[in-house]
């Protein structure tokens, strides 16, 4: 369990941090949260940075379909994975971006260094 994660488990039986990350083969996918602001960046952060380690991650997509809400410390966090990713040799993508977002990651200049799309591409489409 990464650090910052409660372990409770909802209806479904599934813990928190398993909202988050869903990991495929080498990809990982980060179901971002309706407000992506310091205090989920850092859970988001610490979660992510452990599971790339440890399953030998090469590609991550960010899910925005719940973010209505992003500030500096968002932006950041994405800025970080990109950069550890990128080190690796990986790639990074953000998927159902919505227009709010979109003029956020478009302003930051986050559009030059990783793929956006509106909705979610084939695999074999994206990177």
């Amino acid at each position: 369990m990464a650090e910052g994660f409660r372990q409770e488990n909802d209806s479904k039986g599934r813990t928190e941090m398993e909202d988050f990350f869903k990991i495929n083969g080498t990809d990982l996918t980060v179901l971002l949260p309706a407000e992506l602001d310091h205090h989920n960046a850092e859970m988001i952060k610490r979660g992510s940075d452990r599971l790339i380690q440890s399953n030998n991650i090469r590609r991550i997509i960010f899910d925005f379909r719940r973010t209505s809400f992003m500030d500096s410390s968002g932006i950041g966090m994405i800025m970080g994975r990109y950069k550890n990713i990128r080190f690796m040799g990986g790639a990074v993508a953000a998927v159902h971006v919505n227009d709010r977002i979109l003029r956020i990651l478009t302003l930051s200049g986050i559009y030059k260094v990783i793929d956006i799309y509106e909705g979610l591409p084939e695999q074999s489409q994206m990177f």
